[in-house]
């Protein structure tokens, strides 16, 4: 007879959504792992950038512009809570200013990011993030596999 009509909406409204939010099936095996994998520093990042000469540069440009969005966020964030405070006195005030600030810096921050480096939407930045994380994966089961 088929599905009901609540469940075919359903349906239809997760995948809408897992279309719009691919991150969440992308993600989805580093997410839900049993063990989480220890933290990386800086110098595997950089292992990684030079080891995969595909994924690599993109990941670079992708950690430079997320830096170049918190500088972005951190700016709006106090500038504007400043303004909020100067004008109001407004505790409260400030606070919705600071974290609303901060939401916009971090999108003009972003922006300034995709111009900087050249039309950064077009690069595969999840897959860049992906391969690092299997990578890391990788890497951490044969220190493991060596030390047993």
């Amino acid at each position: 007879m088929g599905d009901s009509f609540l469940k075919k909406q359903l349906r239809e409204y997760k995948q809408f959504w897992a279309e719009r939010f691919p991150f969440t099936h992308v993600y989805s095996t580093f997410i839900t792992r049993q063990d989480s994998l220890p933290s990386w520093s800086d110098s595997d990042v950089n292992e990684f950038i030079a080891s995969d000469p595909l994924h690599g540069p993109t990941l670079k440009t992708t950690r430079e512009a997320a830096n170049i969005a918190l500088a972005g966020s951190a700016i709006g964030a106090v500038s504007t809570a400043g303004l909020a405070w100067k004008y109001s006195r407004s505790l409260h005030g400030a606070g919705l200013a600071f974290l609303g600030g901060g939401v916009f810096g971090w999108t003009f921050g972003q922006e300034i990011a995709d111009h900087w480096y050249h039309q950064l939407y077009r690069l595969d930045t999840m897959a860049a993030q992906v391969k690092f994380m299997e990578w890391w994966e990788k890497k951490c089961q044969s220190h493991r596999q060596r030390r047993s």
